[in-house]
């Protein structure tokens, strides 16, 4: 009897081994039942991602008008400034004589005219004389024609004077806007970048990198590009380009630790022109920064938000990956499975793929225990329901549906 008992423990034990299995091949029953389930559509929530930098919303380099030595450098890196703040101060000593210089001429001008004019006031009297004669018949025509031309040769002079003056003055205007480009002040509001030169660097116009770069920051400029589909689709939609863009909705931005920025961008922005070189168009949003979190030059990702009312979801679970690929088993009308290549979206929730192409609604595909079937193979359909009853069924041989929960069970074993 005790041999009898032993060879049913055999038996039984055999029988659940080969009903064994879990993952993605799920339990074998030694049958071809595999659960099959119909395409459908359900929403869902699609998320995508586009590469994005972020700049401030005014960059503004700062490079000195001249060239000389730094002599003083007035703030330092990510200090915040105003407009026409002095942020560095260049050598100005060649500068100050040369306003100096101009100044003299200027003065010079002034009393070379404030003679000039002294002349010129004695010879009107000394011509206004000469015609009082000339009518009494005192003079003659050439008396009276030499008085006239020295009052026009002494007009001729002040005139001149003050041409000079006016050159002279010039000079000094520019000898002072000189003097001023060693001051070199910021444009705009901003936030100090990178200050790549100390004191006693030796700069110019050309200078590479600049001296530094103020950045306006209250609020930043998200650039990133989107396929020419994706903006075809989007203007289709909306009815045109602008009509696009003032319907886009909020935009989040997935910082480079992978944290998502608190505050929503809007799409501002969008290039009437597709890159020949990549096929995609670019596109700017705007985000608040109060807490100055963004930092120009930075990077991350925009993400956008679609809700697909149409969404065609697989479980993960019976999805194959190879390499960079995806398939699932589709059942034939002839119940027989194919071997089919599918694309998903990136962006899923760790249980579930929405799939963008390889499988429409009606289509009737594998649920589990993919990983004992092949292509062309024929199989028994079966409802998820039906299969899910086989494994209840089959858990009850043992407390963990096993071959060693059944001996367990069978030798009173816990």
């Amino acid at each position: 009897m005790k041999r009898n008992k032993f060879l049913m423990l055999v038996v039984a034990v055999s029988a659940l081994v080969a009903c064994g299995g879990g993952g993605k091949g799920g339990m074998n029953f030694g049958d071809n039942e595999f659960p099959i389930v119909t395409v459908g559509t359900s929403n869902a929530e699609m998320l995508t991602t586009y590469p994005a930098t972020i700049k401030g919303m005014q960059d503004v380099e700062i490079r000195p008008k001249i060239q000389g030595f730094i002599t003083r450098v007035n703030v330092h890196e990510g200090q915040s400034v105003g407009a026409g703040q002095i942020l560095f101060v260049l050598d100005n000593e060649t500068y100050q004589a040369a306003v100096r210089q101009a100044q003299a001429a200027v003065n010079q001008c002034l009393a070379t005219i404030s003679t000039a004019e002294a002349g010129m006031a004695t010879a009107k009297l000394q011509y206004e004389n000469s015609q009082q004669l000339h009518n009494n018949g005192v003079i003659g025509d050439f008396e009276l024609q030499t008085a006239r031309n020295s009052f026009n040769s002494a007009q001729a002079q002040v005139n001149q004077a003050k041409a000079a003056l006016g050159q002279a003055q010039a000079g000094l205007a520019s000898a002072r806007e000189n003097l001023s480009f060693c001051y070199v002040k910021s444009p705009a509001s901003g936030v100090v970048g990178s200050l790549p030169y100390k004191v006693g660097a030796l700069v110019s116009a050309q200078s590479t990198p600049a001296l530094t770069t103020v950045s306006n920051i209250s609020a930043m400029e998200v650039y990133f590009s989107m396929t020419e589909k994706d903006i075809l689709e989007m203007t289709k939609n909306a009815g045109g380009l602008n009509a696009a863009v003032s319907a886009y909705p909020p935009v989040r931005l997935k910082l480079a630790d992978g944290s998502i920025y608190p505050h929503e961008g809007r799409v501002v922005k969008v290039s009437g022109v597709i890159d020949a070189a990549t096929g995609t168009v670019s596109m700017i949003a705007r985000f608040p920064n109060p807490e100055r979190l963004l930092k120009s030059g930075g990077s991350g990702s925009i993400v956008v938000q679609r809700d697909n009312s149409s969404a065609i979801i697989v479980p993960q679970s019976c999805v194959l990956s190879v390499q960079d690929k995806k398939f699932v088993y589709v059942l034939g009308a002839d119940k027989k499975v194919k071997y089919t290549e599918i694309t998903v979206d990136p962006q899923n929730d760790g249980n579930n793929f929405i799939v963008t192409s390889g499988l429409k609604v009606g289509d009737k595909y594998v649920t589990n225990g993919i990983t004992k079937l092949s292509d062309g193979m024929e199989i028994v359909p079966i409802t998820p329901e039906q299969y899910q009853k086989k494994i209840d069924e089959s858990s009850k041989l043992g407390t963990d549906g096993t071959a060693k929960g059944f001996v367990n069970a069978m030798t009173g074993k816990k």
